[in-house]
């Protein structure tokens, strides 16, 4: 029980100092593990739209981010396309995302283009999205 009493009052010592913190983040980002962990929480949090609230109440971590994200894509053209697939797929979940994309493809050649490109590599979204099409008719 000590040594549990221990570890948790460290952890409250390295979160409460925010330099503290971001030196324990640091270390903990040389350990492959541990930034599969950092990764896979951050991933949740974002999900969860946690992240997003945050964002609302800090317009300047929301813009760090975007940026972030931006240069991120930029540099990694692969993580932008299963970014786009991943929030497409999303979108076509429900109906009024899917309403939104297609008046976006009618409004907007390159999306056009690029639905183009993804049902030539995946037949099979094609036919679900026919058949989803038939069935809001």
């Amino acid at each position: 029980m000590q040594v549990v009493e221990n570890r948790n009052a460290i952890y409250q010592e390295i979160i409460s100092n925010p330099n503290q913190f971001t030196n324990f983040i640091s270390e903990a980002q040389k350990s492959k593990e541990a930034k599969k962990m950092l990764m896979k929480a951050h991933m949740e949090q974002m999900e969860s739209g946690n992240m997003k609230m945050m964002m609302e109440k800090n317009p300047e971590m929301k813009e760090k981010m975007q940026s972030h994200m931006q240069m991120m894509m930029d540099k990694n053209p692969e993580m932008m396309q299963k970014m786009q697939s991943k929030m497409l797929a999303k979108m076509m979940e429900s109906e009024k995302g899917r309403k939104m994309v297609m008046d976006e493809i009618h409004n907007n050649e390159m999306m056009e283009e690029m639905m183009q490109k993804m049902m030539g590599k995946n037949p099979e979204m094609v036919k679900k999205m026919a058949g989803k099409m038939k069935h809001e008719e």
